[in-house]
């Protein structure tokens, strides 16, 4: 199966009633600034380079970025800083993404989601996360190349280490600590970095800033060479 053939059984799941409901909800009812907009408001797959050697995993589509765009990351405030960070590493030709069709061309980079519906309050049930797992298995399976995974956020960094037995690379135990900045090697698969979400929650406190970020980046062009 190609990440084409799969990303078109992804795009179609409706495993989560909730998760319908609420990311159907969403592009009926639209923001105000988007009034004018056709949401996506449906499963949102992985997207970038298929030889990536650099794969990040981040928790959910955004109510209003990702459910309304129809592409990770795009269309909201954690979005813009990720993709500046990526195009100060090097890894993004453009430091913006604000459509599907908007020229953004990731470099050794593929992103993803540990849950592929925007949920109520950006806030998957255990249930939800469980069942969505198995698209992200199937997604990275079908990537080649990955030499390092970078999980945004706690969520994002418990989804990884729930696929690690999948996938083949071991999971580690007793289970590492979360941590920005953190690193974790897996017995058979990638280094794993951690690095706090690039929620505005984060970033509007100082928890986290642009330098932390890049530096996260930075580690991670360094282990795959360039």
């Amino acid at each position: 199966m190609s990440l084409g053939e799969l990303h078109a059984e992804l795009v179609a799941c409706r495993r989560c009633p909730r998760l319908v409901e609420w990311r159907e909800l969403v592009g009926q009812e639209k923001r105000a600034a988007f009034r004018d907009e056709e949401y996506w408001a449906k499963p949102v797959p992985g997207f970038g380079d298929a030889d990536a050697r650099v794969v990040i995993v981040g928790l959910a589509p955004a109510a209003h970025g990702a459910n309304r765009t129809g592409r990770m990351f795009t269309g909201d405030r954690s979005g813009e800083w990720l993709f500046r960070a990526l195009y100060r590493a090097g890894l993004a030709n453009q430091p913006t993404a604000t459509r599907r069709d908007d020229g953004l061309v990731l470099r050794d980079v593929f992103v993803t989601s540990a849950v592929h519906c925007a949920p109520p309050k950006n806030v998957p049930t255990s249930d939800e996360r469980a069942r969505c797992l198995d698209w992200t298995v199937r997604e990275i399976q079908l990537l080649p190349s990955i030499e390092v995974v970078v999980a945004l956020g706690g969520l994002g960094f418990d989804a990884v280490l729930r696929m690690a037995d999948p996938l083949g690379w071991g999971r580690p135990r007793p289970k590492p600590r979360f941590g920005h900045g953190f690193e974790v090697e897996l017995d058979d698969g990638p280094t794993l970095l951690c690095s706090y979400h690039p929620s505005q929650q984060n970033t509007f406190t100082g928890r986290l800033t642009e330098d932390m970020l890049d530096s996260v980046f930075a580690r991670a062009a360094t282990l795959v060479g360039g």
